[in-house]
């Protein structure tokens, strides 16, 4: 079944996702002053929780001639770090066109023995040819999610750190016999940094 805002609400005073926002968060105040700009939303919504990019980090995919990118041995120079940038809509990093980026979530969650988190794009990004290729946060597992991107358009995009990038779906079920703590998964405790392939 899937979880709804009380029971998110409810799991983040328990550690479920930190830093967390109790409602769903489209202005943001200039230097606090009255006035405010516009976000992509993140924070607490009906059944999920939008979660924001991290502004320390984002790396590019980047052909390097003669090299393949296998998964069993990956090479850390077929990613780029890419800068941050900030103008008056706020700091975003590029992901070219045609290309694929790596992120990594603000918050760090930790997800109860009895819940599957599935991350899902937002559909503002999903407008702009931004899809989101992420997979699912197990039972048991805690840390920042290193998110994917793939920039499926013929134009450059800007990716909004900061603000609302993918949304969290927690789903319960029986409580596993074995989480992903208990197997000590590769990914446990990912630090805010992009984490790169491992086997």
């Amino acid at each position: 079944m899937i979880k709804n805002d009380g029971w998110i609400h409810a799991m983040a005073a328990a550690g479920l996702i930190e830093p967390f926002e109790p409602a769903l968060v489209r202005q943001i105040p200039l230097d606090g002053l009255s006035q405010t700009r516009p976000v992509i939303s993140y924070g607490l919504s009906s059944y999920g929780y939008d979660i924001r990019l991290s502004p320390a980090e984002f790396r590019i995919f980047r052909h390097i001639p003669g090299t393949v990118v296998d998964p069993k041995h990956f090479c850390p120079d077929n990613l780029e770090p890419t800068a941050l940038r900030t103008d008056t809509s706020g700091s975003y990093f590029i992901l070219p066109a045609h290309s694929y980026g790596l992120g990594v979530a603000l918050e760090k969650i930790q997800v109860p023995n009895n819940i599957s988190v599935i991350c899902i794009g937002k559909s503002t990004y999903a407008r702009c040819g931004i899809i989101a290729n992420l997979t699912p946060a197990e039972a048991g597992w805690r840390g920042h999610l290193t998110l994917e991107f793939s920039n499926s358009s013929s134009a450059d995009c800007r990716i909004y750190a900061n603000e609302g990038v993918v949304q969290l779906l927690f789903f319960e079920g029986e409580p596993c016999q074995i989480c992903y703590d208990t197997r000590r998964g590769k990914y446990q405790d990912q630090p805010e940094q992009v984490t790169l392939a491992r086997i």
